[in-house]
């Protein structure tokens, strides 16, 4: 009997699925992880199942995911100018400038078009009962659309029968849609994808990326600054370089602005962007709007800047740093989970149900000490998703990270990264912690 997902014959694909991840490797399509002073490079599992999103549901998500994004890019504005919403007390002073992410030496820089994340990231879980929740705001470097993208591919030379008649939106645009982005923000010159080198964590992702929009793939020995302009080192000698979408983290762009140890970053790219010569993409200083305190605040800003109603929903939330909610968390600590708002892939995050009597304590003389330092959120149960796993079908907890990409115009890409726990006892998803990933259909009307 034909195995049929959703009325979609899947059997051939399925069939083929350890094919799949053998050319995923073959391609590059690893996950590196720094773990104790080590670099450990491994396969980023692929499972033939896809997540199906109808039509009507992702016209809802998309206008979210706009209202949303550009919020927060009114935000950044903001924050590095009149800081008007600090003014007029939403959201608090100290809870800002205390951030991580907030970087003084961004401070009156106005990118091109006033757009400072370019491509946003965000993380949604969808309930049992049908409601998608807001997870997190990724606006410095987020990673992984690379990897539904060339999966897509490699599914349909598998097994063209199973897109023959399932009306799935088309995701192989992604490349032109950053390349218009990347065109709309240029000041002047090449585009440039900037890399730290091979042994980063996503390099697959940038080299990919970089054939996708035809720009230079570019390491630190191939920029430089002269009279805050970017040059890049290139077959045809030295080219100027109008718009760099860089991969690397905001600490070590610059050694001349921020850590002077930084061995991979530009020396004087920041006094080039600030002159307008270059532009940044994402921007530096981003961090600020997706400290996970922050996310707190973005219905707020939704409100304040746009006057509307937020479309999404943060999962419910808590901030200890307010007094009322520090005492719930303390009183409701075994039910809901914790998160450390400076740590990012999946580390940094208790539940505390899971906690014995002892380390609950800790936690809880963690939160009373550094309320700043942490969020409490209401356990989603959020849906399960079909997986393979030796040969049957199982059900695995699974996210969603949909892209969408600020130029001139605002737009969510038609397709996402859907990643799932492989194992069932957890609901941590994310690629640095064993997860997985497969595709994600949007529907046709």
């Amino acid at each position: 009997m034909p195995f049929l997902f959703l009325g979609v014959p899947m059997e051939k694909l399925i069939a083929n699925a350890e094919l799949i991840n053998e050319q995923l490797a073959r391609y590059g399509v690893k996950f590196g992880i720094y773990k104790n002073g080590t670099f450990n490079e491994r396969l980023f599992p692929f499972d033939p199942i896809p997540r199906v999103i109808p039509h009507d549901e992702w016209e809802v998500l998309e206008k979210g995911l706009i209202q949303r994004v550009t919020a927060l890019n009114l935000f950044l504005a903001d924050i590095y100018s009149k800081k008007q919403i600090i003014a007029d007390g939403i959201v608090p002073e100290d809870f800002v400038f205390s951030s991580s992410g907030y970087l003084a030496a961004c401070e009156g820089i106005t990118p091109p078009h006033g757009i400072y994340s370019h491509i946003s990231g965000i993380d949604l879980v969808q309930a049992k009962d049908g409601e998608w929740y807001i997870l997190e705001d990724n606006l410095r470097i987020p990673s992984g659309a690379s990897y539904p993208l060339i999966a897509r591919g490699l599914c349909r030379s598998c097994s063209p029968e199973t897109f023959s008649n399932t009306h799935v939106v088309e995701n192989r645009n992604y490349g032109i849609l950053l390349k218009d982005v990347m065109d709309d923000m240029n000041v002047g010159g090449i585009n440039v994808v900037f890399t730290p080198g091979r042994y980063n964590a996503a390099y697959f992702e940038h080299a990919y990326l970089a054939e996708q929009t035809h720009s230079v793939l570019a390491q630190p020995d191939d920029l430089f600054v002269e009279n805050d302009v970017v040059y890049c080192k290139t077959l045809s000698g030295q080219e100027r370089v109008g718009a760099i979408y860089r991969r690397i983290s905001d600490e070590y762009l610059d050694p001349l602005t921020f850590v002077p140890e930084s061995l991979i970053g530009i020396p004087g790219v920041m006094d080039a962007y600030r002159a307008g010569n270059v532009s940044l993409i994402n921007a530096p200083g981003n961090g600020v709007a997706d400290d996970k305190g922050i996310y707190y605040f973005v219905p707020k800003m939704i409100e304040y800047y746009l006057k509307e109603t937020p479309i999404l929903h943060n999962a419910p939330t808590y901030l200890p740093f307010y007094e009322e909610d520090r005492k719930y968390v303390l009183a409701n600590l075994k039910k809901l989970v914790i998160k450390d708002v400076a740590e990012a892939g999946g580390y940094g995050v208790v539940f505390g149900r899971d906690l014995s009597e002892e380390k609950l304590t800790e936690m809880e003389n963690l939160i009373k000490t550094q309320p700043r330092r942490w969020i409490a959120q209401e356990v989603i149960d959020f849906l399960d998703l079909p997986i393979m796993e030796n040969g049957e079908q199982v059900m695995r907890k699974a996210d969603l990270r949909v892209y969408v990409l600020s130029g001139k115009t605002c737009q969510v890409w038609p397709s996402g990264l859907t990643r799932f726990s492989r194992n069932p006892a957890s609901f941590v998803v994310n690629s640095s912690q064993g997860g997985g990933f497969k595709d994600t259909w949007i529907l046709a009307k």
